[in-house]
C-alpha cells in the first residue's frame, strides 16, 4: 500500500508513519533541536550589556547555561628597532583580574537566579578567543553585540562580530 511520488518522496499515509518520513517537503522530519549553552562575549560596553540582557531572557526561556566571556587584548608596546614589539605580562594579568571582578559584578547584577552561568577570561584577539571558546565549550549559540566600526577602521580590521559570524561553527545571534 505504498506509493512513491516524483523524486522518490513518499506520500502521507503511504504505509510509513510520520516519524519515519525522512524526506517530506512539509517538514515532518523533525530533528531534535536544543540550546544548552550560550556564549556571550562581554567588553563592558553598553552594547554588550544590552546583548547580555537579551541573552538572560533567552537563556531563561530555553533553560540554557550562559557562558560569559571577557577577552583581554594583549598589551603590545613598541620598544625600539632592535627588540621589536614588547608585551607587558604584568599589565595583562592586572587587566584580566579587573575583568574577572567586573564580570562577576555584572553577573551578580544582571543575571536571574534561575539562569545558570559561568565566566571565562581569556587573553588574545577577541574574535579568535570567542571562536575557540565556542568550540572548546561546545556552545550551541553565540549571542554577541554588534557595535561596528566605521570608515577606514572597518575596512582595515572588520568588526569582531562580523569575523565571528564568518568563522564560527555554530549559529551567531547578533544584537544591535
Amino acid at each position: 500500500m505504498t506509493s512513491a511520488t516524483k523524486g522518490g518522496i513518499m506520500k502521507k499515509g503511504s504505509g510509513r508513519n510520520s516519524s519515519q518520513q525522512k524526506d517530506s517537503p512539509r517538514g515532518t522530519n523533525k530533528r531534535e533541536f536544543s540550546i544548552q549553552r550560550i556564549l556571550v562575549p562581554i567588553d563592558f560596553s553598553e552594547h554588550s550589556k544590552n546583548a547580555l540582557r537579551y541573552a538572560v531572557e533567552f537563556a531563561s526561556v530555553v533553560r540554557a547555561e550562559l557562558i560569559l566571556l571577557y577577552v583581554v587584548e594583549p598589551a603590545i608596546y613598541p620598544a625600539d628597532f632592535s627588540f621589536g614589539q614588547v608585551t607587558i605580562p604584568q599589565f595583562e594579568k592586572e587587566l584580566a583580574e579587573r575583568g574577572r571582578r567586573a564580570l562577576e559584578d555584572l553577573a551578580r547584577t544582571s543575571l536571574k537566579e534561575s539562569v545558570k552561568s559561568r565566566a571565562i577570561i581569556r587573553t588574545g584577539k577577541p574574535f579568535i578567543e570567542i571562536i575557540d571558546v565556542a568550540d572548546e565549550e561546545n556552545v550551541d549559540l553565540i549571542l554577541i553585540a554588534s557595535h561596528g566600526h566605521t570608515g577606514v577602521e572597518h575596512i582595515l580590521f572588520g568588526g569582531t562580530a562580523e569575523k565571528v559570524i564568518r568563522k564560527a561553527h555554530c549559529p551567531v545571534f547578533v544584537v544591535r
